[in-house]
């Protein structure tokens, strides 16, 4: 679990259990510091994170995880201590000019027990509406003292709001992000200008200079520079006049609940927020964070949910089982909207709309854990097929505003675009997603494909190709064992995708389909004339399954294969890449057959033989998974009907359904490819046993019946006949029959409970 931004293991809770039975009479200083010491947790400068640490074991204590000492009550800061009271001056009224205040200084206040710091005290208590404390975390306090008339005012720096809304989409940080740099963001928590001081321009001349010597002094103290100053202007009672002209940025309001916080406390107010960066790369500085913590997999996980979603990097436990919730309602009821996948409880609904609302459940965060058991199943293979390509997701009926075009500038249909990559064994089984990524289009940039030659490819749209094979190029480097694959259709036909996967030897392998459209060369002649020159090989067959109107077939190719240089486009200045090429073309086929199949694959992969070509072939073929992965997500998860305010609920919500889609993909898979497993490796036991009663009439069988037998019976509650002629089920049929046997075992289960309660 995470707590005070440190993921507590059940190894390390243990320990500090065992430490604390073997040790009853340590302190907790002495406890938070051994724990600091075993998980390595220190601050930017060094130090070990005591308080952090102690509030982290608090509240461990708090859950009943362990059982922390009790507190020893004679520690010297809780005597009581006599206040030493000191009588400030008289006021003196000054109305003048800024010269004539002389020399102003600011004087850092290095000690809590200096004159200065009780000076600094009565000057806050009396004279600022928040007094002089208490400040949180690190801090530095200034007096503010004119050469002529004494003290005039005061500063305090301290540490910054743990979560500004405001604030934090002002920088863009992520979470993992804000957690890590916080500490370089502080806050002016205070500033006072006496009251009796008319000075015009004083203010912002004070806290321009403070600011210019703030991150000095700082790195002085504490031995880390801050790159970012946050302050609250209460707007009933200042303008913030000064920090505008002292050039710092307004960038929204607080909250102000009026209703108060989940601590109790409740709001005084909006106030305005305003930051003023102490770097010029104070963006890059503050967005800069370390590789995600490697969490652990669940060792015994409950069910495929948990084993998907289990090491989530949420740092809220809440948020963790309320997404593993939502995943199960999910799957349960593939195709239902969110009240009714939560079976129409409110409180449910509720708490799903706020999951998806919440600012940490970004869709890249929430795939993260499945992606790593993508990983741990690709390592199994020797070759495995990262097939990618790009689908459209329509919103136009139920648009928000934050919504794009998703066809031709002339037609309004808007909605979301979406390329993902999904990982294949070589036989079609579906091991999980890659890479997902999901964007708007932005109108204004309707028809910005005419300037496509002259835009550089981090500019286009095209750049989701290479996104996506640099996600399967770090996939690669933790996959040594497996040969990864890049796979994609024609509009992956990008020169910079064939430079990017020749640039060193390590690389995951590509394979592409070229298009005749882009008049490709090799050594000055044309890419299609060059391969139909070469001698054919041999004939492979290939089965094309059913779309759309076009009915299944087996089709015959005649293949040519040839090592090539391909030239760079004359947009380019790039050199020539060394590839292979497979030309295959579709004889004898029939009239109904509009459109005959003729494939010009490029790759990265030795192609030498016969053999070789009729291989790469069929690794494209499997492309075709990825097509019915889109279908089972449009039409089996509804995606496209879920209906949320904005696209970042859209996306952490399309982040689950993507698991799931896969997940039925899957299953249907394993039915056909592993047809002897037991099948209470995919169902509980009350679903396979009530399906065996309803399908088979009969009582179910002591053991768990094999998966190849289970899957059938699945899809046959979703309309599959089971006919003699009737290839096996689909992902159609076994999600609509999901759906029904989620029902039928619930009953099951209410009756059998009822049953127990009841007795015979």
């Amino acid at each position: 679990m995470w707590l005070c931004g440190q993921y507590f293991n059940t190894e390390i809770i243990d320990r500090i259990q065992a430490r604390i039975e073997s040790e009853p009479e340590i302190s907790r200083r002495g406890l938070s510091r051994q724990v600091c010491e075993w998980m390595d947790w220190r601050a930017v400068n060094g130090k070990l994170k005591e308080m952090s640490c102690r509030k982290a074991l608090q509240e461990l204590h708090r859950r009943s995880r362990i059982r922390l000492p009790e507190l020893n009550r004679r520690y010297s800061f809780q005597r009581t201590k006599a206040v030493i009271k000191q009588n400030l001056p008289p006021a003196v009224k000054i109305c003048c000019d800024l010269k004539k205040l002389g020399t102003v200084e600011l004087v850092p206040i290095t000690s809590r027990y200096s004159k200065a710091s009780r000076e600094w005290n009565q000057l806050l208590d009396a004279h600022h509406y928040l007094g002089s404390g208490p400040l949180c975390g690190a801090q530095i306090r200034y007096l503010i003292h004119s050469e002529h008339y004494g003290c005039v005012g005061g500063f305090s720096f301290s540490a910054a709001t743990w979560r500004l809304k405001a604030r934090d989409q002002f920088i863009g940080w992520s979470e993992r992000a804000r957690r890590q740099n916080l500490q370089r963001v502080v806050c002016n928590s205070r500033f006072l200008i006496l009251p009796t001081v008319r000075v015009a321009n004083l203010a912002s001349h004070v806290l321009s200079r403070c600011v210019n010597r703030l991150a000095v002094d700082w790195h002085e103290r504490y031995g880390y520079e801050p790159v970012l100053v946050e302050t609250f202007v209460d707007a009933g009672q200042y303008t913030g006049a000064s920090y505008r002209a002292a050039n710092w940025l307004r960038v929204g309001e607080t909250a102000g609940r009026s209703d108060g916080y989940a601590n109790g406390k409740v709001s005084d107010g909006k106030k305005q927020v305003y930051v003023y960066p102490l770097q010029s790369d104070w963006q890059s500085r503050l967005c800069r964070e370390s590789k995600a913590v490697e969490l652990p997999r669940p060792e015994s996980p409950q069910d495929w949910v948990e084993e998907e979603f289990g090491s989530v990097e949420l740092f809220d436990e809440r948020l963790r089982e309320r997404l593993l919730v939502l995943a199960r309602d999910f799957y349960a009821q593939p195709g239902e909207l969110v009240p009714q996948a939560c079976s129409g409880s409110m409180a449910k609904v509720k708490a799903a709309y706020r999951f998806f609302n919440n600012r940490q459940t970004d869709m890249q965060v929430l795939l993260q854990p499945h992606i790593a058991a993508t990983l741990d199943r690709i390592q199994k293979h020797k070759v495995v097929l990262a097939v990618q390509d790009t689908t459209t997701l329509s919103y136009t009926a139920h648009a928000s505003k934050d919504m794009g075009p998703i066809n031709a500038k002339w037609n309004s249909a808007v909605g979301l675009m979406m390329h993902d990559t999904l990982a294949f064994t070589e036989d079609g089984v579906p091991l999980g997603l890659l890479d997902v990524q999901c964007w708007p289009r932005k109108p204004e940039e309707a028809g910005k494909g005419a300037l496509r030659h002259r835009l550089p490819i981090e500019q286009k749209e095209s750049m989701k190709w290479l996104k996506s094979y640099q996600a399967v190029e770090q996939a690669q480097q933790l996959c040594s064992e497996t040969m990864l694959v890049s796979v994609g259709d024609r509009e992956a036909d990008i020169y910079e995708l064939f430079e990017e996967a020749t640039r060193c030897s390590g690389q995951p392998k590509l394979l592409v389909r070229a298009m005749r459209g882009r008049s490709r060369t090799v050594e000055q002649v044309q890419l299609w004339e060059k391969l139909s020159q070469q001698p054919v090989a041999g004939i492979q067959q290939v089965y094309v399954p059913r779309k759309g109107n076009r009915q299944a077939r087996t089709a015959k190719l005649l293949v040519r294969f040839s090592a090539i240089r391909l030239d760079s486009p004359k947009t380019k200045s790039g050199a020539a890449v060394k590839m292979w090429a497979v030309f295959a073309q579709e004889i004898e086929f029939g009239e109904d057959v509009d459109t005959p199949i003729e494939w010009m694959l490029l790759t990265t992969v030795p192609t030498k033989t016969f053999k070789n070509a009729c291989q790469r072939i069929a690794w494209y073929s499997k492309r075709w998974g990825i097509e019915v992965y889109h279908r089972t997500l449009k039409s089996g998860c509804r995606i496209e009907d879920r209906r949320l305010a904005s696209t970042d609920r859209l996306e952490a919500c399309l982040a689950i359904d993507c698991v799931v889609a896969w997940r039925i993909y899957w299953l249907t898979k394993q039915g056909r490819e592993t047809p002897n497993i037991p099948c209470d490796e995919f169902l509980n036991e009350a679903e396979w046993q009530v399906l065996w009663a309803y399908v088979k009439k009969q009582h179910p069988p002591v053991k768990p019946p094999p998966i190849g037998q289970i899957t059938p019976m699945i899809a046959s509650l979703g309309g599959y006949l089971n006919r003699k002629g009737d290839g096996p089920p689909g992902t159609t049929t076994m999600w609509r029959g999901l759906v029904r046997l989620q029902a039928m075992a619930d009953g099951f289960s209410l009756c059998k409970a009822q049953w127990q309660r009841d007795g015979p």
